[in-house]
């Protein structure tokens, strides 16, 4: 008897380990039409649980799709306890919305215990406090886009010799303060170099810690060539992040952070798009780089 029951509990926490997350969320459908207005209308639900809409992302050439960006103070608050840290990455909750009516969400356990990692358990209440208010305010139906054991997503990396989330060439520039840094970015962003639009930012100086959403919008290298390769049916993966952290700019290098949205991608897919990681940091460096003057 007793063998049997170590036996079950070792199957059972070896269960808990492999215990797979899907990235998205499948919401209740809106009737088909036009985009702007289904925004409006997905704004309305997620304010009236609380969320705070930080902005709407229509990823340039990728036809039906739109993001919904939004914050939650207590996530803020999480994530604030948590820096200067590269958890700020984790601010913006997004919503993905097609023109078909389709409505999505990421999913607060796989996202969050990939950005926040080893800080992940502080956190835990908020995070289940954004997951049960999306689902009150959107509707909950089954997960998709792949799937990553849960035990995994700390450290993860879609495959061996690829990039994990702390890589070192997501490091992007280095300033001499914090502010300098910001500066910097956020006078890029204005300026849209690389074709750029700023859709979102949360900054807490006092951390010393900030994260910008961007849209790449370039016909050449933007978002919409790759995502069209890969599938567009992942819009609540969008947009993507460019973050500070004391002094220095990150964005997480592409065979990560498309990895991490898109992880049901097989290698045949993702060689379709081998170009994509160093276009996607060459246009976040120039966010990065302080610009000389006149630029």
């Amino acid at each position: 008897m007793i063998k049997r029951l170590l036996l079950g509990a070792a199957l059972l926490c070896a269960a808990q380990l492999s215990w797979a997350l899907s990235p998205y969320t499948h919401a209740g459908k809106l009737p088909a039409g036009d985009l702007p207005a289904q925004l409006a209308q997905v704004e309305k639900r997620l304010q009236a649980e609380g969320f705070t809409v930080l902005g709407q992302h229509t990823p340039k050439g990728v036809a039906g799709r739109a993001s919904l960006v939004v914050s939650d103070p207590a996530m803020l608050a999480a994530i604030r306890a948590t820096g200067p840290s590269s958890g700020i990455v984790a601010a913006g909750i997004r919503v993905g919305i097609g023109s078909d009516g389709s409505v999505s969400y990421m999913n607060p356990d796989y996202w969050y215990r990939a950005y926040l990692r080893g800080k992940f358990s502080g956190a835990q209440e908020a995070v289940n406090s954004v997951q049960k208010r999306l689902v009150r305010a959107l509707g909950e139906g089954t997960g998709f886009g792949g799937d990553v054991p849960q035990a995994e997503l700390t450290d993860y990396r879609y495959m061996f010799g690829m990039e994990r989330f702390d890589s070192a060439n997501s490091e992007l520039a280095s300033y001499a303060s914090f502010d300098e840094a910001l500066k910097a970015v956020q006078g890029n962003l204005a300026k849209g170099l690389g074709d750029t639009r700023q859709v979102y930012e949360v900054v807490m100086s006092d951390k010393k810690m900030a994260v910008f959403g961007v849209a790449m919008n370039s016909g050449g290298d933007g978002e919409g060539w790759w995502v069209n390769k890969i599938g567009a049916d992942h819009p609540a993966g969008l947009p993507y992040e460019l973050f500070i952290v004391d002094n220095k700019v990150y964005s997480l290098y592409a065979r990560y952070r498309i990895a991490l949205a898109w992880p049901a991608l097989g290698m045949g897919q993702f060689m379709t798009i081998i170009n994509a990681p160093e276009a996607i940091r060459s246009t976040m460096v120039r966010l990065a780089t302080a610009s000389a003057p006149g630029q």
